[in-house]
């Protein structure tokens, strides 16, 4: 058993006793465990995995959180009516309804006590839509907060228990790069401003890495977790890493610990207010995946492989139950599968770095156009499920000519990379001199793809898409290159070689999972909260109902509703009527 903090003290003979108990180190987790001490509670984070952060750790970070405080900087006006509209029109399923009024009501506060009592420091982004920008209640920016990056170095020995972003999205073997400086690198070799500025950044790096197997400058999702976890160590919790929770104790109906297991002895951690089940919900479970989710929707993940439904078994073996009324199982993305140079197989989700650039098309297996590139990624593979015919393979591409793969990359195939002989050779990037020759390599139909081809270029001509309308409304703008008018989403394919990536309908996190009331306690069959039971992040249903209306639509419900449920715990009154049969020997670290 791994303790990050080494707090735990000698064992005489009962287990040891914590005010919370959290099951899982992602950010609701984290969150929960992060105002739990805040409120002066003692509190244990146990994670399966050896590093914390999950697939928060590999996230763009951001957090959707209406009718924040912070948006006043950046001149935006959100409220309450105006974030029910858009929720209203944007998830009209009624299901979740009572707790999205409970996040909207919420979400401020929940902000501001991060911002006043933990490390986690947020900041509005000034110009980021929503996914529905012409929904009623929508928002141009400021709804969406991000990280403030983070020094790393501030974490001492901790920082190496942090889960590192996915190696497609860092420079030079460990540099992370924040969206605001995508733009220096991509006119490096144009622009003297950007020329210093990338100067800057890779120097920092330089010296970095001489003391880290990674640069240190934290940005993204990154930085959020790794704010979480400085949290956590500054307020002396107990976290246990490559340690797995085999069960929850109960004790007359009152959930009062977790049964652990570690290097193959079980203990028990006591709670007195209350267990947090946090552990990221199930997309690697194949069982829940084939009964959950369409058969259509393969087996491949955007998430951390320790997202194996734990939460959700541990929750439902004492009553809790997983809700049945969504309008999605799954938060979709197109993912495409890329093999490493040390033989690992990485999923890269394509969310918003090629889709909505100019330059790019999608075609299924009949070589034709059958969606808008720039929509959300979760509308996007709504589409490409909607594609498949029984009986027909679902296949589906991005193809590009060579000025896009340079400047902006396809997929794990960064910009400006050359000579391209390793993504060739590893069959993750198709290369053609002729339209007719990709269509060859790819068994498309050449006259089909031809003709797609051609109808797209004459359209992009003039900036525009005549068959879907790419780049019509303020998000996709947004996801396109400002520097390419008339339209930033639409430029004609024109210049060999011709580029291809496969890609496939994945998730990005699922969106089934335990019932809650306002407060995150799990509620059974009879709509009645387990005692001392709590859920958030994807151990929490969708309040979206599996809809995604907005950027950090995931995020923000974990931070606020884990906060809601540490509030909950620290306002109950301690249960120290434990049975002693139920003690076991605690491990002396």
């Amino acid at each position: 058993m791994a303790c990050l903090v080494a707090k735990w003290p000698p064992m005489t003979g009962a287990a040891k006793v914590f005010d919370v108990v959290v099951v899982g180190a992602g950010a609701g987790g984290m969150a929960a465990a992060a105002v739990a001490a805040a409120e002066g509670l003692s509190v244990a984070v146990v994670e399966k995995a050896a590093q914390v952060g999950g697939t928060t750790a590999w996230s763009g970070g951001m957090v959707w959180a209406p009718c924040n405080t912070l948006q006043t900087s950046t001149g935006h006006q959100d409220s309450t009516e105006k974030a029910t509209s858009y929720l209203n029109d944007t998830v009209p399923e009624p299901a979740g309804k009572a707790l999205r009024d409970v996040f909207i009501a919420r979400a401020p506060e929940a902000i501001d006590y991060f911002q006043r009592h933990t490390v986690v420091q947020l900041r509005p982004v000034p110009i980021y839509p929503d996914y529905f920008p012409d929904s009623p209640g929508s928002t141009s920016g400021g709804r969406v907060l991000e990280p403030v990056p983070f020094d790393a170095r501030t974490l001492g020995t901790h920082f190496k228990v942090l889960r590192a972003p996915l190696p497609e999205f860092m420079l030079l073997g460990g540099m992370m790069i924040a969206r605001s400086d995508i733009m220096h690198f991509r006119k490096a070799l144009t622009s003297w401003r950007s020329m210093l500025r990338v100067a800057h950044l890779v120097g920092r790096y330089g010296i970095q890495r001489v003391r880290n197997d990674r640069g240190s400058d934290l940005v993204l999702g990154n930085a959020l977790v790794g704010r979480l976890l400085k949290s956590l160590v500054d307020r002396d919790v107990t976290i246990l890493t490559s340690t797995a929770v085999k069960a929850l104790e109960v004790i007359d109906g009152r959930v009062h610990g977790v049964r652990i297991s570690s290097n193959g002895d079980e203990y028990v951690l006591n709670a007195t207010r209350g267990v947090v089940l946090a552990a990221g919900g199930f997309s690697h479970n194949q069982s829940l995946r084939a009964a959950l989710l369409p058969p259509i929707a393969g087996c491949l993940s955007a998430t951390a492989p320790v997202s194996t439904g734990d939460g959700l078994m541990l929750g439902t073996g004492v009553g809790g139950k997983l809700a049945t009324d969504n309008a999605h199982n799954a938060y979709w993305t197109p993912v495409s599968r890329h093999t490493r140079r040390d033989g690992s197989m990485a999923i890269y989700p394509h969310t918003v770095t090629d889709r909505a650039k100019p330059g790019v098309i999608a075609v299924d297996q009949t070589g034709r156009r059958f969606v808008n590139e720039a929509m959300p990624y979760h509308e996007f593979t709504k589409a490409m499920l909607g594609r498949h015919n029984q009986g027909q393979p679902l296949r589906t591409y991005l193809i590009c000519d060579v000025k896009f793969l340079w400047t902006y990359g396809l997929g794990a195939v960064k910009p400006m990379t050359w000579p391209l002989t390793y993504a060739k050779r590893s069959g993750y990037l198709t290369e053609a001199q002729s339209i007719a020759e990709l269509a060859s390599k790819l068994s498309l139909d050449a006259k089909a793809l031809e003709l797609t081809l051609g109808h797209y270029n004459r359209g992009a001509a003039m900036g525009i898409d005549t068959a879907f309308g790419r780049g019509s409304n303020a998000y996709q703008r947004h996801l396109g290159d400002a520097d390419h008018l008339p339209n930033p989403c639409v430029r004609p394919l024109d210049h060999p070689p011709f580029y291809a990536v496969e890609i496939f309908p994945g998730d990005l996190g699922t969106a089934v999972g335990l019932q809650t009331d306002a407060a995150a306690r799990v509620l059974n069959a009879q709509g009645a909260p387990i005692a001392g039971l709590y859920a958030c992040g994807n151990d929490m249903n969708s309040i979206m109902a599996g809809n995604y209306p907005g950027p950090g639509i995931t995020l923000g419900p974990a931070l606020v509703f884990g906060y809601l449920a540490a509030l909950d715990m620290a306002r109950r009154p301690q249960h120290l009527e434990i049975d002693q049969r139920h003690l076991t020997r605690a491990p002396n670290p």
